[in-house]
C-alpha cells in the first residue's frame, strides 16, 4: 500500500517517525515533490486568501499527491502537546484540506495526534491504522516502538548541531560531512521548521548564510529541555511550536558566541504577530541586533539575498567596531 506524505508542516520534524512507522508497517512511502512554484501557486488557488502560506503550500503537496498512484494521504492534525495547543490552522488542518481539495475525501488518512511530548508514539492516536493498513495491535505498537526510536535518533544529530535536512539525509543513510561550527559570525535562526527548511520559502537562507561564512544555529538544535524552561514572569506562549521558537530566542541570547537574530516568518501568522514582538523587545534589552523577514508566496529570491547581506555586514561591522552597533533593531519586511 502507498501511503502519501506531504512535504510540509511537520514533515520538516517528523519525516524519520513516518517513514519508519509506516515501512514497519509494510508500506511504501511517497513524498510530494519539492516545494515550487508550481505547487505554491495550485495550493493558493484552492486555499481562502485570509489563510497563511504554509497552509497554502501544504495544500498544494496535498494536490501534487492526488496526481501520483497513492492509496492514502496521511493529514496529520497535531492538537495538542501536554497541556499546550498547536497553531489552530494545525488544529483544523484537516478540515481545511477537504474543503479546499475536490476528491480527498476518498484518499485522506486523518490522523488526530495529541502527545505528551515530542514523541508522538500515542498507541490511541494511531489506532485507527490497524483497520485502514489491515495490520494487529501488536504490529502497531512494535512499530510505533521503532518509529519513536528512530525519531529520538534524529534529534540527537540535530542536538549535535547538524540542520535537520542534513540529519535527514544521514538518516536515510547517506554521507554527511561534520556539523557546520565555523563562521566569522554566529546568527540565530528562528522561525517554524516549515519555513526555514523548506528551501524555496527559506530561499535556503542557511546555505546562503554559511557561503557568508556565518554559523547559523536554529531553535532544534537545542535540547528540547531547554526550551521549556519558563522565561519571565509573565505569560508564556501556549502555542507548542511558538513556545519553543520564543524560548530558543532566549537561550540564544544568553550564548556568549551568538551575535544576532533573525525571525524568519510567514506573512499572516497569526502566533508569529506575538513572539515575533517579543523577541525584538528582548533583543533590544540584551544588546543583540534583530532582524525579521517576512515572506510570502510572491518573495523574491534577491531580496531574501540583499536582506541577509546587509543584515549580516552590519553584524561584522558591529564587532570590528567592539559592539557599537549592539542594541540596533532591524525590521526587513519582504
Amino acid at each position: 500500500m502507498k501511503i502519501g506524505i506531504p512535504r510540509a508542516l511537520l514533515y520538516y520534524y517528523y519525516y524519520p517517525f513516518w517513514k519508519t512507522l509506516f515501512s514497519e508497517l509494510g508500506c511504501q512511502l511517497v513524498i510530494s515533490d519539492e516545494t515550487n512554484a508550481g505547487i505554491v501557486s495550485e495550493g493558493g488557488s484552492v486555499t481562502v486568501s485570509e489563510l497563511c502560506v504554509p497552509i497554502k503550500i501544504f495544500n498544494g503537496h496535498v494536490l501534487n499527491l492526488l496526481k501520483k498512484d497513492v492509496d492514502y494521504i496521511l493529514l496529520p492534525q497535531f492538537v495538542s502537546m501536554g497541556k499546550e495547543w498547536y497553531c489552530p490552522k494545525f488544529l483544523g488542518l484537516v478540515e481545511i484540506a477537504d474543503y479546499s481539495i475536490p476528491g480527498l475525501k476518498e484518499k485522506a488518512l486523518p490522523i488526530r495526534i495529541t502527545s505528551k511530548d515530542d514523541v508522538i508514539d500515542r498507541f490511541s492516536d494511531w489506532e485507527k491504522l490497524c483497520d485502514v493498513l489491515g495490520v494487529s495491535k501488536s504490529q502497531l505498537r512494535h512499530a510505533l516502538k521503532k518509529a519513536a526510536k528512530a525519531f529520538l535518533a534524529f534529534r540527537e544529530d540535530c542536538k549535535k548541531g547538524y540542520t535537520i535536512l542534513e540529519a535527514y539525509d544521514k538518516f536515510d543513510g547517506k554521507q554527511i560531512p561534520p556539523p557546520h561550527r565555523e563562521g566569522e559570525v554566529t546568527i540565530g535562526l528562528l522561525g517554524y521548521v516549515n519555513n526555514v527548511y523548506d528551501n524555496f520559502v527559506s530561499m535556503n537562507a542557511i546555505q546562503k548564510m554559511r557561503d557568508m561564512n556565518v554559523r547559523v544555529v536554529t531553535f532544534d538544535m537545542l535540547d528540547e529541555n531547554l526550551l521549556k524552561n519558563k522565561r519571565g514572569s509573565g505569560k508564556q506562549p501556549y502555542w507548542v511550536f511558538a513556545r519553543k521558537v520564543y524560548h530558543a530566542a532566549g537561550e540564544m541570547l544568553a550564548m556568549p558566541e551568538m551575535d544576532g537574530l533573525i525571525h524568519l516568518t510567514a506573512f499572516c501568522c497569526g502566533p508569529d504577530s506575538v513572539i515575533g514582538k517579543l523577541m525584538e523587545l528582548d533583543c533590544e534589552a540584551a544588546g543583540k541586533p534583530f532582524m525579521t523577514l517576512r515572506v510570502d508566496e510572491h518573495t523574491g529570491e534577491s531580496h531574501v539575498q540583499t536582506r541577509l547581506e546587509a543584515f549580516i555586514d552590519m553584524l561584522k561591522m558591529s564587532k570590528e567596531r567592539k559592539g557599537s552597533l549592539h542594541g540596533k533593531g532591524v525590521e526587513a519586511y519582504i
